[in-house]
């Protein structure tokens, strides 16, 4: 029984990634670029993540998940800025690491969560989405991830971190099995990518204090 499921799901993971779109693929390939690069704090990463954000806009709007459509919007806007700000830090020699504090973190999450019950609720009462609370979560997580990213906070990759746990799942659920595939990689990549930015912004704090 148990050698017929996992035959079934291999059969069902090969079925789908062969279904799977050129917008997907594009999608797919620019966004690990992209997040592997910010994770290295390579400026690249912004014009590369522009290429994604445009692919998954279309691809999240036919599926019916428009909390992820929306917030592709706000992500091409936030690259332009972390194109802009990370550029000027470069210039002014300030290419500094940011680390909240509690008051901090405290605002963070309270955001997140107010975030996630209005978007939750506006999915649920003007659109067709049949997972509203769950994509307007995940929405909420990506949206101020990607504000921090762009100012280059560490905790953005905590909010990454659970954000990729949650996609996951969803995305399985929704049979984008390429991109459920990424966001997987996209969850080591975060982890790997907090471990980094903490390591940088340790040594920087102690060149500091010396």
């Amino acid at each position: 029984m148990q050698m017929l499921l996992q035959i079934s799901f291999w059969e069902l993971l090969s079925k789908q990634l062969a279904n799977t779109t050129w917008l997907e693929w594009l999608g797919t390939i620019s966004g690990f670029a992209c997040v592997y690069l910010a994770a290295k704090q390579n400026i690249w990463n912004w014009p590369i993540a522009i290429i994604s954000v445009l692919a998954y806009s279309f691809l999240f709007y036919d599926y019916k998940l428009y909390g992820d459509a929306f917030l592709q919007v706000y992500f091409l806007v936030t690259s332009i800025y972390g194109w802009y700000f990370w550029s000027r830090k470069n210039e002014v020699r300030m290419n500094t690491i940011n680390n909240l504090n509690k008051s901090g973190m405290a605002i963070t999450g309270m955001t997140t969560m107010l975030l996630t019950l209005l978007l939750g609720y506006f999915l649920d009462e003007f659109t067709d989405s049949n997972v509203p609370y769950v994509d307007g979560f995940c929405t909420a997580l990506s949206f101020i991830g990607q504000f921090l990213m762009s100012r280059k906070v560490l905790q953005n990759w905590i909010l990454w971190i659970i954000a990729d746990i949650c996609y996951v799942p969803l995305y399985l659920y929704k049979e984008l099995t390429l991109t459920a595939i990424l966001y997987f990689v996209f969850l080591i990549i975060a982890v790997m990518g907090y471990l980094e930015w903490r390591k940088s912004y340790l040594t920087s704090l102690k060149n500091t204090l010396q």
